[in-house]
């Protein structure tokens, strides 16, 4: 993969030297200066991979870009990165880090548990021009339940399986174009405010599920190591196994309190965003008229389960032209600022936020949470 423009401008990019015009994407590869003493702390085995700094002159058209560097302020930044990500190594991590710091004042912190990037977000917030999540999508979510309702904008670089925020937000999916894309912001900086979920006061950035697709998000969470190596595919194949075993013969009961009315099933998902989410680069959509910044929510109800149901359901969730909610199976609601989902048998129901599983609860209330969190995009 090439690297254009970063080769272009090579002495302006610590991080993103290139051995050689025909090297590939191999942080082994590249060659440049230390990463700096802000990251001694971070994570020396992978910082500690670089050459001398390459001196080559620059190009006459380069100069211009160069200049307009020089000129563009600096900003104070901190990256929160999540060590486990699953498609980002310590190598290219450490370049992604040094490429930043030619374009802000940059510091970098690693989460050690679940609900420490929260905490670094929060203490983060009006300190920091920009907070970047370099993660999946549930640290994007833990650091945007620390930082919102300030002022401080979120960004994020992809670092999990599917990346979904970041592709509602125009970031691409792929982390060197998208380290490429956040550089780029430093010289078009422009804030918007996005609107956020929140369920039992834990806030989401684009979808929630009460049932079946919480109960596949537990299952997938459940073997790391599948998940990292077949991404979309484990997804499917948990999907499948999943509603076989929960979901065909006694499944949970749920009810959908929204706008007066009650819908009754066995499943729910709860839409922020405009696509529930991606298999690969193709997205899947579920409920419609749900936007990030649309000020209401919309989700679908699945009535019940049965295996001449599920050819129609994917059908029409891959599908772009057949809305899912027409499925003769399917109950949907729209522009809606709040609403609730209970157990209707006793039992409780598991629950997903961006697909982080949160566990079993009786009752989920949602509600929405208008121009809640900044984001540079």
């Amino acid at each position: 993969m090439e690297l254009a423009p970063f080769a272009a401008c090579a002495a302006w990019l610590p991080g993103f030297h290139r051995a050689s015009p025909s090297t590939p994407l191999d942080a082994s590869s590249y060659v440049v200066g230390s990463i700096g003493s802000r990251f001694a702390g971070f994570n020396s085995a992978a910082a500690i991979i670089y050459a001398d700094e390459v001196s080559a002159p620059h190009s006459e058209a380069a100069e211009p870009l160069l200049s307009s560097l020089r000129s563009t302020p600096r900003r104070r930044a901190l990256v929160i990165v999540n060590p486990y990500a699953t498609t980002v190594s310590d190598r290219l991590r450490a370049l992604v880090l040094s490429a930043l710091e030619s374009r802000f004042d940059l510091d970098a912190e690693a989460t050690r548990e679940r609900g420490h990037a929260t905490e670094l977000a929060a203490h983060a917030a009006g300190a920091y021009d920009l907070v970047v999540a370099l993660g999946g999508d549930g640290t994007v979510n833990e650091v945007a339940n620390g930082l919102a309702g300030s002022r401080t904008p979120l960004t994020a670089l992809p670092g999990g399986s599917a990346n979904v925020f970041c592709k509602l937000l125009g970031i691409p999916g792929e982390i060197v174009d998208a380290t490429e894309h956040l550089l780029a912001l430093a010289d078009r900086w422009r804030v918007r405010a996005v609107d956020l979920g929140a369920v039992n006061g834990r806030r989401y950035t684009f979808s929630a599920g009460v049932g079946i697709d919480a109960s596949v998000v537990a299952l997938v969470d459940s073997h790391p190591r599948l998940k990292a190596r077949f991404g979309p595919s484990f997804f499917t194949a948990a999907a499948c196994w999943t509603f076989a075993r929960r979901y065909l013969r006694q499944p949970p009961r749920i009810v959908v309190r929204a706008d007066g009315a009650a819908l009754a099933g066995i499943s729910a998902v709860v839409q922020n965003g405009e696509h529930y989410t991606y298999f690969n680069d193709h997205p899947i959509d579920l409920a419609a008229g749900a936007a990030l910044d649309g000020g209401t929510l919309a989700g679908v109800v699945l009535r019940r389960g049965s295996l001449r149901d599920v050819p129609g359901l994917v059908w029409r969730g891959l599908s772009a032209s057949r809305e899912f909610a027409g499925h003769r199976q399917v109950d949907a609601f729209t522009t809606t600022s709040s609403l609730s989902v209970e157990s209707a048998d006793g039992r409780p129901v598991p629950l997903q936020l961006d697909g982080d599983y949160l566990g079993e609860v009786a009752v989920a209330h949602f509600e929405l949470l208008p121009r809640a969190l900044s984001v540079v995009c």
